[in-house]
């Protein structure tokens, strides 16, 4: 690990922008500072694209510095501007207040209790009369300036309301309260909101004096080496929330990264030192089958975002996927594992094997070949292979009485849900 917290990131290719790279290496290398990253709770919960701020962060929090996370329960009522092309749909204080406490929880997960603060802007922004907003902060910014941020240039063919358009004030509202209750010099963020960090120091300079440290930095736009945008599978987002992206997906989405992207992946979301990543590196380039880097990369990130126990699943419900050995796992494994294969429901009752792969699943189209895969050895049902016309299908066997699963052939697999 490097002695500076600005080396450290550099060398993991994680820094894009810096207002000022020698006063924060010199501030950072004097004494511990407050460092914050805000997040709106637009919704009950974070993913992968949102981890990457908070990678940085968690670093300085590692490095002995003090991590301040601001969920906007005030910024997130009306939304923030950037990288759309129309305004936000305003949600109502209570869903506004329910994903805050989820976002909470999530944060609290990642970044334990000590050393670490939680803060929502709604506790000093509902306070503001708009004669004081006007008059105390208002005042202090050009309207020039505020149009030139690419943040709102981008949105001006398109239109922009006032609400959105003074969303960038409301920001720096919040790096200056933080300034001033919680010792915060550094925000930190994506670096679409370079504009918005800015203008909390500005903001600060203005009021503070221009000897005032303040500072912002932003991590770069993570890309995939094929130029899309990282965070994204081809089921949509993976989320953070295991009810919304299980563990065993969420480690899969990990395992599963291209080889011209796991060197950045690793040093951007692993905390492995350079020596460790280099040694990945080149087993990756020698032995390619092996996906040593990418397994390690699926199991350092589910770790962090979820627990060992979760990684243990994870590589349990991928070993018996690959081996056909259904029998070791749970019923919530198989809830996870097995999300993405074709599933039917199930009465318990006990039933004919054929009669119940042709008529009460559907999982084969006739009864003529049901018999003919059964006798062939194609049929394995619970990880049993079945080759007796005579067996009986008892859906209660196994699982909790939640599940059968059925195999037919080597890959071909079908999820059973008793109901």
């Amino acid at each position: 690990m490097a002695e500076n917290i600005i080396d450290e990131l550099a060398w993991r290719g994680a820094l894009n922008q810096l207002t000022d790279e020698d006063g924060l290496r010199e501030l950072v290398s004097e004494k511990s500072v407050g460092i914050y990253v805000g997040t709106d709770p637009t919704g009950n919960s974070l993913h992968v694209g949102h981890l990457i701020p908070f990678m940085m962060l968690k670093r300085f929090q590692l490095m002995g510095h003090h991590p301040v996370i601001l969920i906007g329960g005030g910024t997130g009522s009306i939304g923030d501007p950037s990288g759309r092309n129309s305004e936000r749909v305003l949600q109502s204080m209570d869903q506004v207040r329910a994903n805050q406490a989820k976002l909470t929880a999530q944060m609290e997960k990642l970044f334990g209790t000590e050393n670490f603060r939680i803060v929502n802007n709604y506790d000093w922004l509902s306070k503001i009369s708009l004669l004081d907003f006007l008059r105390d902060y208002g005042k202090l910014f050009s309207v020039n300036t505020m149009l030139a941020k690419d943040v709102v240039a981008s949105r001006l063919e398109a239109g922009i309301s006032y609400t959105e358009f003074t969303y960038q004030i409301l920001q720096a509202v919040d790096f200056l309260t933080l300034f001033e209750q919680e010792d915060v010099q550094v925000q930190l963020g994506g670096a679409d909101q370079w504009g918005n960090i800015t203008a909390g120091i500005d903001l600060i300079h203005r009021i503070k004096g221009q000897d005032a440290k303040a500072f912002g930095l932003t991590n770069p736009l993570m890309l995939k080496s094929d130029g899309t945008k990282f965070g994204k599978s081809a089921g949509g987002a993976i989320w953070l929330d295991p009810e919304q992206t299980s563990p065993y997906e969420f480690y899969q989405f990990w395992f599963n990264q291209d080889d011209a992207d796991v060197e950045k992946f690793l040093k951007f979301f692993t905390f492995l030192s350079k020596e460790e990543i280099d040694a990945l590196v080149v087993e990756t380039k020698e032995h390619p089958e092996r996906r040593a880097a990418q397994r390690r990369l699926a199991q350092e990130v589910t770790r962090f975002v979820h627990s060992q126990e979760a990684v243990d699943q994870a590589e349990a419900i991928s070993a018996a996927l690959f081996s056909g050995d259904v029998t070791a796992l749970t019923a919530e494994e198989i809830e996870q594992g097995f999300k993405q294969f074709p599933s039917t429901t199930a009465p318990v009752t006990p039933e004919n094997i054929v009669t119940w792969l042709v008529d009460t699943t559907k999982i084969e189209s006739s009864r003529r070949q049901a018999r003919e895969d059964i006798q062939n050895g194609a049929i394995t049902i619970n990880g049993t292979k079945q080759t007796s016309l005579e067996f009986e299908v008892d859906p209660s066997a196994m699982f909790d009485g939640r599940f059968v699963i059925v195999r037919r052939g080597k890959k071909k697999y079908f999820l059973v849900r008793v109901q």
